[in-house]
């Protein structure tokens, strides 16, 4: 009999062993509130990290979720401007930041692009972010890397990028994805000002109005994991990962390994995905994680370890 399948639907790479310990550092896991004994990765993860973990743990692909936040960019940048500069200078200094910041985009999902060209169990999602490439220059660049260098689908983080899932500054976006059908994966869950930017309910229009686009929803919600059900129950083309929650329950504001499993349940466990968020945390204990989940059955949980991925990635 042959091995089950293993996909990681949700892991994150770095260019450098000090990319990866500076991203690590810089990236506080908050929202769940106090949980003891939380299983963090050693890993500052590179190309060499991943593919040492995926034979550890069996895994025959993982996707990676490129992320770049201009926000954050941009404000380091600014930081290091001179106090004592006038404000046409600086303006100037802040209009060359913007374009810089494009540009690392750019060069950061075309390098994961080239990985994945020579490791074909790597599985390219570009990032993309409206407050650095807007509209239909976002879609133009998305549509280039998934025409001519194998990007396989899009990742969103709008809780720390600063704009709302269902901006519609995304409708370009959205558009062509859902016209050269690859899916998106959006961070789901709070974010620090409380404006909802992510949690499950911000996915809602989007959903509504792109009916034919898949949407993964990482994390289940997060801390706003109870508004999970709600959207799976209404939007069809609302699919999940339980990346890091899977790791935090138990936490003061995450669910109990049983109100986990419920809530899989509930979903649907063939519109659920194992990620691990590596290198936050390490792919084998995430699969330890997903079989000692209570009320799922076996072949459930072997769903979620890798079969289902090929169905709503379209792997």
């Amino acid at each position: 009999m042959s091995e089950p399948i293993r996909i990681d639907s949700h892991v994150h790479l770095y260019r450098s062993v000090e990319e990866g310990i500076a991203e690590k550092n810089g990236y506080q896991v908050w929202e769940y509130g106090q949980k003891n004994g939380v299983a963090v990765s050693t890993y500052p993860g590179t190309v060499e990290n991943i593919l040492q973990a995926m034979r550890d743990s069996g895994m025959t692909k993982s996707v990676v979720v490129n992320l770049f936040i201009a926000q954050e960019f941009r404000q380091v940048e600014i930081d290091k401007l001179p106090r004592q500069i006038s404000e046409t200078k600086r303006q100037k200094a802040i209009n060359e930041i913007d374009a810089r910041a494009v540009v690392h985009l750019k060069e950061f999902n075309q390098w994961i692009c080239n990985v994945a060209q020579k490791h074909p169990e790597i599985v390219p999602f570009v990032g993309a972010d409206i407050t650095a490439l807007s509209g239909a220059g976002c879609a133009e660049h998305v549509r280039s890397l998934v025409e001519n260098d194998g990007a396989h689908g899009v990742k969103l983080h709008g809780a720390a990028g600063g704009f709302d899932m269902s901006d519609q500054r995304l409708w370009p976006l959205y558009t062509l994805c859902e016209e050269i059908q690859i899916p998106v994966i959006g961070h789901s869950g709070p974010d620090r000002a409380g404006a909802g930017l992510a949690e499950p309910r911000a996915f809602g229009q989007m959903l509504r109005e792109f009916p034919r686009l898949k949407v993964v929803l990482a994390h289940m919600g997060g801390a706003t994991w109870n508004q999970a059900l709600e959207i799976a129950e209404t939007y069809p083309n609302a699919y999940f990962d339980c990346c890091e929650i899977i790791e935090w329950t138990g936490g003061s504001n995450a669910p109990s390994r049983h109100q986990l499993a419920k809530l899989i349940q509930d979903i649907g466990p063939d519109r659920v995905m194992m990620g691990s968020d590596f290198p936050w945390y390490d792919l084998d204990h995430t699969v330890e994680q997903v079989m000692d989940l209570p009320v799922l059955s076996t072949e459930e949980k072997e769903g979620i370890l890798g079969a289902n991925a090929l169905d709503i990635l379209g792997l």
